[in-house]
């Protein structure tokens, strides 16, 4: 009888070993699973950001750092321009905001202009890391996101502010990628001048957090920078001359040839070394900063003309950019 007890003993605790055993097995695995889903997850998510970010990654240096300094800088020094108010939101606050708005306006326009037939041929050739010549994304599915990405930006643009800026971009948009506004070297440059001014206002407007209000001496600025873009950005183009020929786009090189483009660019960009510094009554030494930056791009077009040097002048040209938005703020704070 006691070997009987001891025999169905040892066999009950057996089982509940087999028993635990199996639940800790069970549990394991669920455990397993979940966190393969979860890195899983987290690497399709890393996996489409990085998607998003490289399709505007080549306007980093162009149009978000740029336009984005321009607005919350002039927007803290407003009063050059006759506006009493200036940001009441904390900085970081502020740049969050501004950053933004810009990347999510220019995040739509990018796709469009990825997505096209000729544009995918031009970046195999000179930007293949982009989302559709690696594959990343097809054509389509670019399509889709670019359509839900319009949405975003037009409601962040009414929370946030910048609204008609957000509006007239999209239309341009419209007119540079589907209505052959890039192929003209004309229109091309107005309508870069005209989002420049669109970027540049509408980061000022989402810094104060109100919407800016009529200013001559305001208008007047935004007017020279559209008229620096309009008659320098072809810069962008002498580095670009296979893809565009590829994509039978008429660029101001392809148009006049290339050593008549870069004296036709040489001289406006004199003029606005000169000008701009004149305009603010900046002091001799910013004057003469600002005007050898402009000569120095003016040399390197003239006499370095390889690919790589055309890429290197675009880089200060942006620059200079940037030196040219701080110029009334420069003028302000030495006065």
């Amino acid at each position: 009888m006691r070997l009987a007890n001891d025999y169905q003993g040892l066999m009950r605790l057996i089982e509940n070993n087999t028993k635990n055993m199996q639940e800790t097995f069970a549990r394991d695995k669920y455990s397993s699973q979940t966190s393969g889903l979860a890195r899983k997850g987290t690497k399709t998510w890393i996996y489409h950001s990085k998607t998003l970010w490289l399709f505007t990654a080549s306007d980093l240096k162009t149009i978000i750092v740029p336009t984005s300094t321009f607005g919350i800088l002039t927007a803290f020094h407003a009063p050059i321009f006759g506006i009493d108010t200036t940001p009441t939101a904390a900085v970081f606050r502020v740049v969050l905001i501004t950053t933004s708005w810009t990347w999510i306006n220019l995040l739509p326009f990018a796709i469009d202009n990825q997505r096209q037939v000729d544009a995918i041929e031009e970046d195999r050739l000179n930007k293949p890391w982009r989302p559709l010549p690696s594959n990343r994304m097809t054509a389509q599915r670019a399509r889709m996101v670019m359509f839900m990405l319009y949405p975003v930006a037009v409601l962040w643009s009414v929370r946030f502010g910048g609204w008609k800026q957000c509006l007239s971009l999209i239309a341009l948009g419209y007119w540079y990628n589907d209505r052959n506004g890039a192929r003209g070297c004309v229109t091309r440059n107005l309508i870069n001048a005209c989002g420049f001014v669109c970027y540049t206002s509408g980061a000022m407007e989402l810094a104060m957090g109100t919407p800016l209000p009529n200013r001559v001496l305001l208008g007047k600025w935004f007017l020279i920078i559209g008229g620096v873009v309009f008659s320098t950005v072809q810069i962008q183009d002498l580095y670009d001359q296979a893809g565009d020929r590829v994509c039978g786009r008429r660029t101001l090189p392809l148009v006049v040839g290339d050593g008549w483009s870069r004296w036709i660019t040489a001289l406006p960009m004199v003029l606005w070394g000169l000008f701009c510094p004149w305009y603010w009554h900046t002091h001799v030494g910013v004057s003469m900063a600002f005007l050898a930056i402009a000569l120095l791009i003016v040399v390197r077009m003239l006499v370095r003309r390889e690919v790589a040097d055309d890429k290197v002048t675009f880089k200060i040209w942006n620059a200079w950019m940037i030196f040219l938005y701080l110029l009334p703020i420069i003028q302000y704070r030495a006065s």
